[in-house]
């Protein structure tokens, strides 16, 4: 009776809204649309750019500074005291990659949380951008933080080619003595000098290794695989300053939009 009811005053009421109110949208094609639209898609990216840049970055460097360790006992000096320093830098070095993985993989994680709740889908779905003068303040902070990070990162991408390019030069000069013919220098003189890169100091013995004995260093199994792993190294860097700069974009527009279109400033 109540339904036949409304149906009488609908007729003659049109402004009377029709019983029962339509129900949400409950549908699973209607949820995903919903976290799909709400969804930060540059901090996803930027976060699973930073944690496989940052793990290939650490992983491989500190595997590639034990092999480089390996070589310079075995091939480039004799003596303990020319390569003592070199050790105790490259075994900081390692401590320091452990610190560098576990501060980027939780700062990556806060900034996948901090574009989840400032972007602005999720704002739209909510109807507006109200927002309390702390939450500008959190975003204006993420702000500077990644763009700090960004420029020191920019700073180990650049120290992080510079293996490579030692590897590099020794395994060409390597490709010289392999083949002779294509060069016109003598194979005794083509050598890897690890006093010429600063590795050892230059009263380190031999320091130096020319010749046949440096192609046989190269065709070893050590050789290839720190070259290869400083090579990943190299594009794990990269990688982690693609996500850096893709954060702070992100950041930076949140803040923008926060700033501009926020209304509230209540705490």
């Amino acid at each position: 009776h109540r339904d036949k009811l409304f149906q009488h005053l609908s007729l003659y009421c049109p402004k009377i809204p029709s019983f029962p109110p339509p129900s949400p949208p409950t549908g699973l094609l209607e949820c995903c649309a919903r976290c799909l639209i709400g969804a930060p898609f540059a901090s996803l990216v930027a976060t699973g750019l930073c944690f496989f840049g940052v793990a290939l970055f650490c992983g491989c460097g500190h595997e590639a500074l034990t092999g480089t360790e390996q070589l310079i006992e075995t091939y480039f000096s004799k003596n303990y005291q020319d390569y003592e320093y070199l050790i105790d830098v490259i075994h900081a070095f390692q401590y320091v990659i452990y610190g560098t993985a576990s501060f980027f993989f939780l700062y990556g994680a806060l900034l996948l949380a901090e574009g989840f709740y400032t972007t602005g889908a999720v704002r739209q779905i909510f109807g507006d951008y109200r927002t309390t003068i702390c939450g500008k303040g959190l975003s204006a902070t993420f702000v500077g933080i990644t763009y700090v990070l960004t420029i020191i990162w920019l700073l180990v991408f650049a120290c992080s080619a510079v293996p490579v390019y030692i590897y590099f030069n020794t395994w060409t000069t390597c490709q010289s003595i392999a083949n002779p013919t294509k060069t016109t220098a003598s194979i005794g003189t083509l050598c890897a000098d690890a006093r010429m890169y600063g590795v050892l100091p230059w009263n380190a013995f031999p320091g130096k290794v020319c010749g046949s004995n440096l192609l046989s260093i190269c065709k070893t199994s050590e050789f290839q695989m720190t070259f290869h792993l400083f090579i990943a190294a190299f594009v794990g860097a990269a990688a982690t300053l693609v996500s850096l700069l893709t954060f702070m974009i992100a950041a930076t527009y949140n803040f923008a939009v926060l700033k501009l279109m926020g209304r509230g400033t209540k705490f």
